[in-house]
């Protein structure tokens, strides 16, 4: 007997904020199929308020709040039975956080979870990530987000180490990554890899996406880091208004996919890594994973 039930996440980032809705297949003696059915994304960047200022502005509060109540209506639209809403660094960092989910709630009735590093590298850890992984290997998985990434040793198929670090995109392009920060991160990875003949770079994140449509490679082939490196020099070589109108980059990943990419070289150097995978996977898909698996609780839409 085929059943198909419809789960959605909502990621609230601190460059994008997105909502995945996705197909759950179920059918009698068969493994059970997450199919992607729509994929919203909008750059409202919270992390350019919070990053420099603590708060997230009256612009951005009336913007997010705007696009949960769109998203309330796709949901609604596509009769999702069951969401989780979570939120990451900005809102995290935002003094006045706690009091837009509160505000989002009363007029969308959306409940954020405002989530740590931790909690976000275990939900993306629910992902289809073990079937990219070869168990006899080493992989350091980094995921870039606009306000941190998130980075985690596997060996073996196992989760040996994990960490959060306070290095994004958004607050690179500020430039209020401390310098301690970078030589933490780099002590963490190597102190993490060293013990490792081979370790193999797994990169999650809009950028590493990006970079991997463009390069052409086949679904499972590896970025070289003589790759990476070479189209980091490219970036920038040109200008941003040259990577909107000759790169045809979007607004809001012209200036971003920079400092991303420095993030995943560092990782590939510091791990003495040639090779980065890139499986299309984020917070969202393990979102509606562990909905499903219910390793993290969720929230019953109620339609007036």
């Amino acid at each position: 007997m085929l059943r198909i039930k419809k789960y959605a996440a909502i990621d609230i980032g601190s460059n994008a904020v997105r909502l995945l809705i996705s197909n759950i297949i179920e059918e009698g003696g068969k493994p059970v199929k997450f199919k992607k059915s729509s994929l919203v994304r909008v750059p409202i960047r919270l992390g350019s308020d919070v990053f420099l200022n603590n708060n997230i502005s009256t612009e951005n509060t009336e913007r997010l709040l705007d696009t949960m109540m769109a998203f309330k209506l796709l949901m609604k639209s596509h009769k999702v039975e069951r969401y989780k809403a979570c939120a990451t660094s900005a809102m995290r960092e935002a003094l006045n956080g706690k009091d837009i989910a509160e505000l989002i709630f009363e007029q969308s009735k959306i409940d954020i979870d405002i989530i740590n590093g931790e909690e976000e590298a275990a939900i993306i850890a629910a992902t289809d990530l073990q079937e990219f992984i070869n168990k006899d290997r080493t992989y350091l998985y980094v995921d870039v987000g606009g306000g941190s990434t998130e980075f985690t040793v596997i060996h073996n198929g196992e989760q040996i180490a994990s960490r959060s670090f306070k290095i994004g995109t958004v607050r690179l392009l500020n430039d209020i990554v401390k310098k301690k920060t970078w030589v933490n991160l780099e002590e963490w990875i190597k102190t993490n890899t060293k013990d490792f003949d081979k370790v193999d770079v797994i990169g999650s994140g809009g950028n590493i996406n990006k970079i991997f449509k463009i390069s052409g490679k086949a679904i499972g082939k590896p970025l070289t880091y003589f790759y990476l490196s070479s189209y980091y020099k490219k970036l920038k070589s040109y200008s941003y208004e040259e990577r909107i109108t000759e790169l045809e980059l979007n607004q809001d990943r012209a200036d971003v996919i920079i400092p991303a990419t420095r993030i995943y070289l560092s990782a590939m150097k510091w791990s003495n890594s040639k090779h980065l995978y890139v499986p299309k996977i984020g917070l969202s898909d393990g979102i509606i994973k562990s909905l499903y698996y219910e390793t993290v609780p969720g929230k019953t839409l109620n339609y007036p």
